[in-house]
C-alpha cells in the first residue's frame, strides 16, 4: 500500500525537478543571449593615424599614342595605280617617289593642249598681218585726203579771182569729203584688226594655261612624300583605281618623327581645370607592362568633345620615344601630377567618410572669425566670454571681425535703434583709417596712439546712447576689463586667408566650420594677421604686434628661408598669403630688391581692400577684380623674363588650391570618438592633406600620430561597415 501509494508522489517530485531545471536552463540561456546581444551591439572602431609626409595630387585619364606630326598623303587626279614603290614602315625622304598613277591619259591631254596653243599662236600672226594691211590703207587714205584738200584750196583761190567757175570748186570740196570718209573707214578697219590681235593673244594665254594645267596633272601622277618620315599606313594596292572627284583619297599616312611623340589624353571636364601646361605626367601601355614612361603636358585644347553627353577635353602629353619603342595607336593610361606638397599632415580618406551619430565638434566661440580658433576659455564658454568686448575696443584695427562682433553685441545688449546702428556704422567707417594708420607708427608710439583712438571711439559711442544705454555700456566695459581685456585676442583668419586670393587669384577664401561662402565677400586685408601670430614670432609677441601681414614685416634678408613651419610653403597650414609670398621668393629666386618690392606691394594693398567694404555688394566683385589684376601686374612688372613664366604657373596653380571642409573623428583617451571640423587640401586618392593652422586650439590634437577613426567594426559581424558619405555637409575632395 505504501509502495503503491508513494509511487505517484515520487513521479510527481521528478517532474517538478525537471521543470525547475528547465526553467534554470532557460534563464541561463536568456542571460547568455542578452549578454551576447549587448556585446554584439558594442561598437568597435577601425582606426588609422594622422601622418606627415608628401602628397601628389593627380588626374587620371586615357588616350592614344600619336606622332607629333603625321601627314596624310592623297592624290588630286584620278587613275589607276601603275607603280607602288613603298610599303608599311618604309622610311622615306621629302620629295621621294612613292607611287605612280598611269600617266597615259594625261600625256594625251598635254599633247592636245600643246596643239591648241600652236593654233592660237598662228591666229595671232594672222591678226597681226591684217593689222599691217589696215595701217597701209590708212596711209593711202590720208594721202588722198591731203591731195583733195590741196586741189580744193587751189580752185577756191581761182574762183575768188574769177578764173574758173564756182562749180569747179564745189567738185573739189566734194572730193575732200569723200576722201575723208575713206580715211575714217580705214582707221575703223585698223582698230578691228588690232582688237583681233588682242583676242588672238588672249586665246594664246588661255591655251597656254590649259597646257600648264595638263602638265601639272601629268606631274601629279607621280606621288611623292611631302616630309621625311616613316610610312605608318598604306591604303592602296597596285592596279587599284582611285577617284579624286569630290575629295583627295588617302593613299598613305607618313609620321614625320617617331622619336618625339605625344599622348592625346581625354580629360574629364571636372578635372580639366587642374591641368596646366608644363605639368609632369606619366603613363603606361599594355605593350610594356610594369614600365612607366615620363612626359610633360604640352597643350590643353579648348575644343570640347561631347560623346553621349560626356564632355572631355584633350590634353597633349609630349614625351621622347627612345628607341622608337612606342608606336602610334597604343592606348596609354595617363597620370598628370597637378599638385604636390611636402611635409604635410595627411589623413586617410576613409576617415573623411565616417559619420558617427550624436558626436559633434565643440562649438566655436561666438564672434570668432571663419577658420579661426578662439582661446580655450572662449571656446568652452567659460568666464572669459566677455573678452571680445575689450578686444573689440582695443584692437578694432581691421574693422572686420572685432567691430562686427562689437556692433552685434551692442545691438543685442543695448537694444540700439536703427538710427543708432547707422551712427555706429559711421563711427566705424570714420575710425577705421585711424586704426590702420597706427601700423606706420614706431613700436613704442603705437600703444598710446591706439589707446587714444580707442578712447575716441568709446566717447563717440557713449555720445549716441541714451542714459539707460550708457549705464549698460559702462557695465559692459567694466565687465570686459575684469574678464581680461588684455587677454590674447581671438584668432581671426579672415584677413590673410583671403589675401591668398588677392595675390594669387586663387578663388574663394577658405572657410572654417559652420561658415557659409559669400560670393561677394570682401577680402579683409586691412586686418592682416593682427589677430594671428606673425611668421617667425611667438603668439605672445604677435598679440601686441602691428596689424600687418607677415610678408610685409619680414626683413628682406631673412625672408628667403621662412623661420618656421607655419610660414613655409607646403607646411600644411599657416598664412596662405605668406605661404604664397614665400613660394615666390624660393621658386622664383627673387633678389633682395625684388623681395622688398613684393613686401611693399603687400603693405600697399591692405588699405585699398579695406575700402571695398564701403561699396555696395554688387560693386565689390568688379572692384576687387580690378585690384587683383593691378596686384598681379605690379608683381609681374618687377620680374625678369625668366621669372614671368614661372610666376604665371604659380598663379594658375594657386587658383586650383582651394581648401575644402570636412569632419574627422579622433579616438579619445577614454576610447570615445571626438569630432573635429577640419580644412582639407589636396588628395592622392588614398590620403588627404590636413590643414591645421599653428595657432588653432585644435593643433594640439590634430598632429602627427593622432589616432583617427576610419570605420566601425561590429563583433560577430562581417567586419568593417561600409563607409558612406554624409548626406549633408561639404563635398569631399575625392
Amino acid at each position: 500500500m505504501w509502495a503503491q501509494a508513494g509511487f505517484p508522489t515520487i513521479v510527481a517530485m521528478k517532474k517538478t525537478s525537471l521543470i525547475a531545471g528547465a526553467v534554470v536552463l532557460a534563464l541561463a540561456g536568456g542571460g547568455w543571449w542578452w549578454w551576447q546581444r549587448d556585446a554584439a551591439a558594442e561598437v568597435q572602431f577601425r582606426t588609422g593615424k594622422i601622418e606627415r609626409g608628401s602628397l601628389l595630387a593627380t588626374v587620371s585619364a586615357s588616350g592614344a599614342v600619336n606622332p607629333v606630326t603625321q601627314v596624310s598623303v592623297g592624290t588630286q587626279v584620278s587613275g589607276q595605280i601603275k607603280e607602288l614603290l613603298v610599303d608599311f614602315n618604309s622610311i622615306v625622304k621629302a620629295g621621294q617617289l612613292i607611287a605612280v598613277i598611269d600617266p597615259e591619259t594625261f600625256e594625251y591631254r598635254v599633247r592636245s593642249a600643246q596643239a591648241d596653243v600652236d593654233a592660237a599662236r598662228a591666229a595671232v600672226l594672222t591678226a597681226q598681218a591684217n593689222a599691217l594691211a589696215s595701217r597701209a590703207g590708212i596711209s593711202r587714205a590720208q594721202v588722198d585726203v591731203n591731195e583733195a584738200q590741196r586741189d580744193f584750196d587751189r580752185k577756191q583761190s581761182l574762183v575768188e579771182k574769177q578764173f574758173i567757175a564756182q562749180s569747179e570748186a564745189d567738185k573739189a570740196r566734194a572730193l575732200v569729203n569723200t576722201t575723208t570718209e575713206s580715211l575714217k573707214l580705214a582707221q575703223a578697219q585698223a582698230a578691228v584688226t588690232e582688237a583681233q590681235i588682242k583676242t588672238a593673244q588672249a586665246n594664246v594665254a588661255q591655251r597656254e594655261a590649259a597646257l600648264a594645267q595638263a602638265r601639272v596633272d601629268l606631274q601629279r601622277t607621280r606621288i611623292t612624300s611631302p616630309v621625311d618620315g616613316i610610312v605608318i599606313k598604306r591604303a592602296i594596292e597596285k592596279g587599284q583605281t582611285v577617284a579624286a572627284s569630290l575629295q583627295a583619297p588617302e593613299l598613305f599616312v607618313i609620321a614625320q618623327n617617331l622619336s618625339d611623340m605625344q599622348v592625346d589624353a581625354s580629360i574629364d571636364e571636372s578635372d580639366v581645370g587642374r591641368i596646366r601646361t608644363g605639368q609632369k605626367a606619366s603613363f603606361t601601355v599594355d605593350a610594356f607592362p610594369g614600365q612607366t614612361f615620363e612626359g610633360t603636358v604640352r597643350q590643353v585644347r579648348k575644343a570640347a568633345q561631347n560623346v553621349a553627353n560626356v564632355v572631355t577635353y584633350v590634353a597633349v602629353v609630349g614625351f621622347s620615344n627612345v628607341g622608337d619603342r612606342l608606336v602610334p595607336g597604343m592606348t596609354a593610361n595617363v597620370r598628370v601630377v597637378t599638385d604636390s606638397r611636402e611635409n604635410v599632415l595627411k589623413v586617410p580618406n576613409a576617415a573623411l567618410r565616417v559619420r558617427i551619430a550624436g558626436v559633434e565638434p565643440a562649438a566655436p566661440a561666438q564672434g570668432a572669425a571663419s577658420g579661426a580658433s578662439a582661446p580655450a576659455s572662449a571656446r568652452t564658454g567659460s568666464a572669459g566670454g566677455w573678452t571680445w568686448f575689450g578686444q573689440a575696443h582695443a584692437q578694432p584695427a581691421g574693422g572686420g571681425g572685432g567691430l562686427a562682433a562689437l556692433k552685434e553685441r551692442l545691438v543685442a545688449e543695448l537694444q540700439l535703434s536703427a538710427d543708432q546702428q547707422t551712427k555706429l556704422d559711421a563711427i566705424a567707417a570714420e575710425l577705421r583709417p585711424k586704426f590702420m594708420a597706427l601700423r606706420d607708427l614706431p613700436e613704442d608710439e603705437r600703444g598710446p596712439a591706439r589707446e587714444k583712438v580707442s578712447a575716441e571711439m568709446r566717447t563717440k559711442i557713449t555720445a549716441m546712447l541714451n542714459p539707460a544705454q550708457k549705464s549698460k555700456y559702462e557695465a559692459l566695459q567694466a565687465q570686459a576689463g575684469q574678464g581680461g581685456a588684455r587677454a590674447a585676442p581671438v584668432v581671426a583668419a579672415s584677413g590673410m586667408e583671403n589675401a591668398a586670393k588677392v595675390i594669387a587669384d586663387g578663388g574663394r577664401p577658405a572657410l572654417g566650420s559652420g561658415q557659409k561662402s559669400e560670393k561677394n565677400a570682401v577680402p579683409d586685408l586691412s586686418s592682416g594677421p593682427a589677430s594671428a601670430p606673425m611668421a617667425g614670432k611667438p603668439a605672445s609677441a604677435a598679440n601686441s604686434a602691428p596689424a600687418v601681414p607677415a610678408a610685409a614685416t619680414t626683413p628682406a634678408s631673412a625672408a628667403v628661408a621662412p623661420a618656421d613651419a607655419a610660414a613655409a610653403p607646403g607646411a600644411g597650414g599657416g598664412n596662405p598669403a605668406t605661404e604664397f609670398r614665400n613660394r615666390l621668393v624660393s621658386e622664383l629666386a627673387l633678389s633682395p630688391s625684388q623681395i622688398e618690392k613684393v613686401d611693399a606691394i603687400y603693405a600697399d594693398v591692405r588699405p585699398k581692400f579695406a575700402t571695398l567694404r564701403d561699396l555696395a555688394p554688387e560693386e565689390r566683385p568688379k572692384a576687387r577684380e580690378r585690384l587683383m589684376a593691378d596686384i598681379r601686374a605690379r608683381i609681374g612688372d618687377l620680374l625678369t623674363a625668366e621669372q614671368k613664366p614661372k610666376y604665371a604657373a604659380l598663379v594658375a596653380q594657386a587658383a586650383t588650391r582651394q581648401a575644402t571642409r570636412g569632419r574627422i573623428y579622433l579616438l579619445g583617451d577614454d576610447g570615445k570618438p571626438v569630432a573635429f571640423n577640419v580644412r582639407l587640401g589636396i588628395t592622392d586618392g588614398t590620403s588627404t592633406e590636413l590643414i591645421v593652422p599653428p595657432g588653432s586650439t585644435d593643433a594640439g590634437a590634430l598632429k602627427e600620430g593622432a589616432v583617427v577613426i576610419t570605420g566601425t567594426v561590429t563583433p560577430g559581424g562581417s567586419g568593417a561597415q561600409p563607409a558612406r558619405p554624409a548626406t549633408t555637409g561639404p563635398r569631399m575632395p575625392f
